[in-house]
């Protein structure tokens, strides 16, 4: 992976505990930025797929949590595109240390195309390849 499908990141502290430790529910929250990240290196925008009548509203999440991350521990959140067809899109995600490289989650997110009353909606082509 490389380019925008790397995005670093660190451990803010409204993100932990009182024992330092990142909520589970961040996670997902990096998986969005490693995504928005990763579609902009592709030349897509969610501001211009908006603006299009498009939107990728998520219709499955999940993660698996390995480690913990920890207050201002700098992150990397590797993300590729799983599959893809003209109707949905899936992502997977790697949260790694940047300290050591050590898996701290995985994860992927599956989105649905659809227009502004939720009715699916293929993606253009351009998009399409873009995102191929």
């Amino acid at each position: 992976m490389s380019g925008g499908d790397v995005v670093q990141l660190r451990v803010r502290y409204p993100e932990v505990d009182r024992m330092g430790v990142a909520h589970h529910a961040n996670h997902f929250i990096w998986f969005e930025i490693g995504r928005t990240e990763l579609m902009r290196a592709r030349g897509v925008t969610y501001r211009r797929l908006e603006d299009d009548g498009i939107f990728l509203p998520v219709i499955e999440a999940s993660c698996a949590y390995h480690a913990p991350a920890r207050y201002d521990d700098l992150l990397r959140v590797r993300t590729r595109i799983e599959g893809a067809t003209a109707v949905r899109i899936t992502f997977e995600y790697r949260v790694e240390s940047e300290a050591d490289g050590r898996l701290l989650a995985t994860g992927t997110t599956r989105h649905a195309s659809v227009d502004r009353d939720g009715r699916p909606r293929r993606l253009p082509a351009r998009f399409q390849e873009l995102l191929a």
